[in-house]
């Protein structure tokens, strides 16, 4: 098994439509098991809420000590083992009538508790989908606007005085992610792990997805022909665009969507993460952050 891990908005989406046309794959799309084992604390509201809200964190850290609570370290013997054959059990159901030895690909959109998910399953492999937090905050900016493809989701229009408070929250969630995901990296050996960033993705994208083939013993042969049937460019021009779920593939549109001072805002909360992940800054906006 093979996790897809990384902020959402990242283009994994995308990866695994590809990996899911090379013979060998066994796609898992979206299980969202971070987003009920990792509930986030505190809630978004905080953001709008509390000019100082407190580090974000999830209840899996907060109460791992507290006894009453169900996945309480204490018992991990009593927990573990099921809630594994749980997983195992859910997606081996939906996967059957395709290849019984095939590679699982699961794509999971809750990677904040990926650490907690390498661990749950130890000898699986772990491909880091890493993209521009920048550019992940406006892809998530534009998805809560009225009549995008997130509404009936879960979503909504953000009002013009909400939008710096989101920007906050969504960019404390980039950079949460983005080390949680790290953490589960570097807990692989150098064969079972592959970091990919989506502008290398969108720039070489045979050679990353050829990357991905060898680790996780996947036939290649196709890879030219899958990414040329999945490029952006012949996506159905109904299909992306504003307020889409394909929206747009151009690295760094976020200078020209996000206003000045929504920028700072953005920089603020994640500048320092963006610096360790080797994303330049702009000396004015590396001032804010």
């Amino acid at each position: 098994m093979a996790w897809i891990f990384g902020s959402s908005r990242s283009g994994s989406t995308w990866l695994l439509k590809m990996l899911s046309d090379l013979d060998g794959v066994v796609p898992i799309d979206d299980p969202h098991l971070g987003h009920h084992l990792g509930v986030w604390r505190p809630i978004p509201l905080a953001w709008a809420a509390s000019e100082n809200p407190p580090e974000l964190s999830t209840l899996l850290d907060l109460k791992a000590e507290e006894p009453g609570y169900f996945f309480a370290e204490r018992y991990r013997d009593a927990w573990e083992g099921p809630l594994r054959a749980l997983i195992e059990a859910r997606f081996e159901a939906q996967a059957e009538g395709q290849e019984p030895d095939g590679a699982y690909v699961v794509k999971e959109p809750g990677s904040h508790v990926a650490p907690f998910l390498a661990e749950l399953f130890p000898r699986s492999k772990v491909i880091f989908l890493l993209r521009d937090g920048r550019d992940v905050v406006d892809s998530w900016l534009d998805a809560y606007s009225d009549g995008s493809w997130a509404i009936p989701g879960g979503a909504f229009p953000v009002s013009p005085e909400g939008r710096i408070p989101l920007i906050r929250w969504l960019s404390e969630v980039w950079a949460f992610r983005s080390r949680e995901v790290r953490k589960a990296y570097e807990t692989r050996a150098l064969e079972d792990r592959i970091q990919i960033r989506y502008e290398d993705l969108r720039g070489d994208t045979a050679a990353c997805l050829e990357r991905i083939c060898k680790m996780v013993g996947v036939d290649p042969d196709r890879v030219p022909d899958v990414v040329e049937a999945h490029r952006f460019e012949k996506q159905p021009s109904e299909a992306r665009g504003r307020r889409r779920f394909i929206r747009q593939a151009r690295p760094g549109g976020w200078r020209d969507n996000l206003n000045p001072a929504e920028q700072r805002a953005m920089h603020e909360v994640m500048a320092g993460t963006l610096t360790e992940f080797g994303y330049e800054i702009d000396a004015p906006l590396a001032a804010a952050g």
